[in-house]
């Protein structure tokens, strides 16, 4: 599985690098790196990354089984508001529920929601407003 980054944007591809390309969003001015398959068919695993939170929006299901997510514990939460630590990196998948996270200092917020893999940097203080109830598997490190 290769990973390839432009400033703070990436692609996790299972092509080789070369055959990567650029693809600039419609919305805003974020970049892509993706496959040439994924551009042309509308499919694969782009993933962004926002205030140091990477985000892999509905990846295939064999993305998932390469990970080992429904082997990973499962933790959920009804809506609320909390305060929390990554004392590791955590890599999760969420099956349901919608969340807003922000970090500690920053005045924006980045929303997860279910089919969403994210990983969150260890270290990272942040506030989770879970605004529908969570159910997701994850694992530390």
């Amino acid at each position: 599985m290769a990973s390839v980054a432009l400033g703070n944007q990436y692609c996790i591809t299972g092509a080789p690098l070369s055959q990567v390309v650029l693809v600039k969003s419609k919305v805003g001015t974020r970049r892509l790196l993706c496959t040439r398959a994924a551009v042309e068919g509308g499919t694969g695993m782009a993933a962004t990354e926002k205030l140091g939170i990477k985000i892999e929006r509905n990846p295939p299901e064999s993305r998932l089984s390469e990970l080992g997510v429904k082997q990973w514990p499962k933790w959920g939460c009804p809506p609320s508001k909390f305060p929390w630590t990554y004392s590791d990196q955590e890599t999760c998948y969420l099956l349901r529920g919608k969340v807003k996270v922000i970090p500690d200092g920053a005045n924006e917020a980045v929303e997860i929601q279910s089919g969403d893999l994210v990983v969150f940097p260890k270290d990272m203080s942040c506030t989770w407003d879970v605004a529908e109830a969570v159910d997701k598997h994850y694992k530390f490190g």
